[in-house]
């Protein structure tokens, strides 16, 4: 008998599975800091420090149409934005704080722009909430794992209510389910030691959510680890465990499965230089080659990419992002069918790149030149046709006099039906070739 939550969860997240491309946006008070998001807890800042930052969030240079024109650009069908971060600041009008954007001098809801914005540009749209609040008077300061006043002994007798930090939390995520429309995703973080599960009342509210918003998909960091009793990666999930699995900076070596071996959703949540927020000294971008490789990387294992930007304090996506980007949609153009709704190859990985497929069509993305033709594996006879997916030019596969000498089962072709060789690449960021496969 099927498993009820996984068979919900494998309707709720088709989209998700088509769409595999999207844009993550890190932006909160600390990009005033320039220091990254997570500047409170690593240099302990006292409350009434941090939130002098309010006095310099302006935003005034927030269009986020220009936004969903540069995702949309970038080939991205989805986006999430950070609503509210670890440091408890709203970018939304919230009725149950006034440590938000509406009372910063910008005096906008930021959320409800973004939305706007980017469901006017055809992205489907995500909220990332934390289910931590460092400024919150009830969420746990003295000996907590990450709160900024871990260490400060002024806390170290003050008696928490957990109880009604958790009517808090839930009141802000039922505003946001409830007073912005359609959403397609909550993206929560995140989970540590025993802050997990139903220390978030985790059941309840995705309860709430699911009656609000049934159709939402939901990551998976209401839950603690992979191994826990009811996690994403059991046959029997929790109905918080998620629809998708959210390794960060990571691509998982063969992709993700449960377990007795079956696939699961999942989705890298990557930067694009080494920080999440705005960094203003962080200039280790990832160039669009690496994005793109590792967009395809994820692709060939079932999986979905995030990529993240981190706007400055006036709204700008620094113009290194911008770049990337634009150069990734560019590639994007040409070979956008290797990668929306394509997933894991049925053959195996070849030596010179990766595979990704759908139905009948599978893409080789060539990632490195050969001295003599591109091997195929396990492809002899079940070629109909090879096509360059760039400009859909002809390749023929090749019989070269002694190719089947040393290999029977494989196929092979020449970029260049003239030429011995398979080099240089004609895009040597990522060739792509589509091979239609015969009808069985």
């Amino acid at each position: 008998m099927e498993n009820k939550v996984i068979a919900e969860r494998q309707k709720r997240i088709q989209w998700h599975t088509q769409a595999r491309f999207g844009m993550f946006i890190h932006w909160g008070l600390y990009a005033v800091s320039a220091n990254g998001e997570w500047i409170r807890s690593i240099e302990e800042l006292p409350k009434e420090d941090y939130e002098g930052f309010i006095d310099d969030f302006h935003a005034e240079d927030y269009d986020p149409k220009e936004w969903a024109k540069l995702a949309k650009q970038a080939g991205m069908k989805y986006a999430v934005l950070t609503a509210k971060h670890h440091d408890g600041f709203c970018l939304w009008d919230s009725a149950y704080t006034d440590f938000k954007s509406t009372n910063a001098p910008c005096k906008r809801d930021l959320v409800r722009e973004f939305l706007e914005a980017f469901r006017a540009a055809g992205i489907k749209v995500g909220l990332y909430f934390s289910v931590i609040d460092w400024r919150h008077a009830d969420y746990p300061h003295y000996g907590d794992k990450f709160h900024p006043m871990r260490n400060n002994k002024e806390f170290k007798n003050v008696v928490h209510d957990f109880d009604n930090y958790l009517t808090f939390m839930h009141n802000q995520v039922r505003e946001l389910v409830t007073n912005y429309g359609h959403l397609d995703i909550m993206w929560f973080d995140f989970s540590y030691d025993d802050m997990k599960n139903q220390k978030w009342q985790a059941e309840e509210m995705m309860a709430m959510i699911r009656s609000i918003q049934p159709h939402i998909i939901t990551d998976n960091r209401l839950e603690g680890s992979a191994e826990d009793r009811g996690s994403i990666g059991t046959v029997n999930p929790s109905t918080y465990a998620g629809d998708f699995a959210s390794p960060e900076q990571m691509i998982p070596p063969r992709g993700l499965r449960n377990e007795i071996g079956e696939p699961i959703p999942w989705e890298a949540n990557m930067t694009l230089n080494n920080n999440w927020g705005y960094a203003a000294h962080d200039k280790r971008y990832k160039s669009a080659k690496l994005v793109i490789r590792t967009l395809v990387e994820c692709i060939s294992k079932n999986g979905n990419m995030l990529l993240n930007v981190g706007p400055d304090a006036k709204g700008r996506i620094p113009k290194e992002s911008i770049q990337i980007l634009e150069e990734v949609g560019e590639w994007m153009k040409d070979n956008g069918r290797s990668i929306y709704g394509c997933g894991l190859s049925e053959f195996p990985k070849p030596e010179w790149g990766r595979f990704t497929q759908n139905g009948n069509k599978v893409y080789a993305h060539v990632l490195e030149e050969q001295v003599g033709a591109i091997c195929l594996p396990n492809m002899v006879d079940k070629i109909e046709k090879l096509r360059l997916l760039k400009d859909n030019s002809v390749i023929k596969e090749t019989k070269f006099w002694n190719l089947a000498e040393y290999t029977k089962e494989n196929a092979f072709f020449f970029f260049d039906s003239n030429a011995i060789c398979s080099y240089p690449l004609p895009d040597e960021r990522d060739t792509v070739v589509e091979i239609t496969l015969k009808s069985s």
